[in-house]
């Protein structure tokens, strides 16, 4: 596994051990963050990689110009991939790394981009919502994820047996009493 694309292109990844990740293929990266920077929201932001496994999605999103990624996850042997990777790719004063669960964490990170890719079983989508406090999520599952309330479905692709759906939060109308 390697880096797709931006300043670290071509720099290779560790990843965990066992069978409790899903590495996220360099094809669904490349597709994910080409529509990202369609967006244009990648360069300069602040980033959370849930769930995060070797932490593939946020290394990208760091080699692409983000300013700081969060990894959040819970198995040891993960973590110390991650740890390996910041080491390696020379990103320690652009990355955070929390051991913990993924929706207790959320509300304590003040992001303006998640990408979410739970194990499959584990993905309760209205709850991590909830817990999120950025306003664009890119989920990864097995399936395409509806939109709760408070927030719309955006782009939604399918790559074999992976769906990516971008989820954006309804921004509060304010209304002028004047």
């Amino acid at each position: 596994m390697r880096i797709v694309a931006g300043e670290m292109r071509g720099r290779k990844l560790s990843a965990p051990r066992g069978d409790f990740t899903r590495p996220t293929t360099d094809k669904v990266r490349e597709a994910v963050f080409n529509s990202l920077a369609s967006l244009d929201v990648v360069v300069g932001a602040t980033v959370a990689d849930l769930y995060a496994g070797s932490g593939a999605m946020g290394f990208e999103a760091l080699s692409r110009g983000a300013e700081h990624c969060t990894f959040v996850e819970k198995h040891r042997g993960a973590v110390v991939a991650i740890d390996d990777n910041i080491a390696a790719l020379g990103v320690l004063g652009r990355s955070t790394v929390i051991v913990g669960d993924a929706v207790a964490t959320a509300p304590r990170l003040d992001v303006d981009l998640v990408f979410a890719d739970p194990p499959y079983g584990e993905d309760d989508w209205p709850r991590l919502l909830r817990a999120v406090r950025a306003d664009l999520v890119v989920a990864e599952a097995d399936r395409e994820v509806a939109a709760p309330p408070d927030w719309e479905q955006g782009r939604v692709k399918r790559y074999g047996r992976t769906w990516v759906t971008f989820l954006h939060r309804i921004a509060l109308q304010q209304v002028d009493a004047g």
